[in-house]
């Protein structure tokens, strides 16, 4: 992204560490398309009562909502489960995710893109094993700093939002 397409950009929701600012959480239908930019990506606010869990990314040195790129013929719905497992090893069906809507969202230096956000309540979290991908993970209670990495303040700000009223549950 441009200097000049970076000041075309409407002042951010939520701005978080490595760039990332939340420009609009469009709470629109789930079937909605967009023409400025692609749903490239879904994330999951899975909560555990009053705690919101958050992945520790290895790479990026963050916590973050579990979530991750869409796959082909993948629906966001079905990615966003799939990463929950993959990432954190919750398991949550599709069907039991509620839609909370698009976070609109520029990254550094690379394009626009949307993603789908969801919600979901576990009574029962399951064990983690560490992966490839993620080192930890941790049921946030709202503490400003987690130790191990960076608190990716965009998504703590979507998960904090999910609670709030939305869409229609499916």
């Amino acid at each position: 992204m441009t200097e000049d397409q970076r000041e075309t950009l409407p002042e951010p929701l939520a701005t978080g560490p490595l760039d990332v600012r939340l420009l609009a959480l469009e709470q629109v239908p789930e079937e909605t398309t967009f023409d400025d930019a692609p749903i490239t990506y879904s994330l999951v606010a899975l909560w555990h009562g009053e705690r919101l869990l958050l992945v520790l990314e290895r790479k990026r040195g963050t916590w973050e909502l579990p979530g991750g790129g869409i796959d082909p013929g993948e629906t966001p719905r079905v990615a966003a489960a799939r990463e929950l497992r993959e990432e954190a090893g919750q398991l949550i069906a599709p069907e039991a995710l509620r839609f909370v809507g698009f976070a609109k969202t520029a990254f550094g230096d690379r394009p626009m893109a949307y993603g789908a956000v969801y919600e979901a309540e576990t009574a029962a979290p399951q064990p983690f094993a560490p992966n490839e991908e993620i080192e930890a993970i941790h049921w946030w209670s709202g503490e400003p700093t987690l130790p191990g990495g960076s608190l990716q303040t965009v998504d703590t700000y979507l998960g904090e939002r999910s609670r709030a009223p939305g869409p229609a549950r499916p």
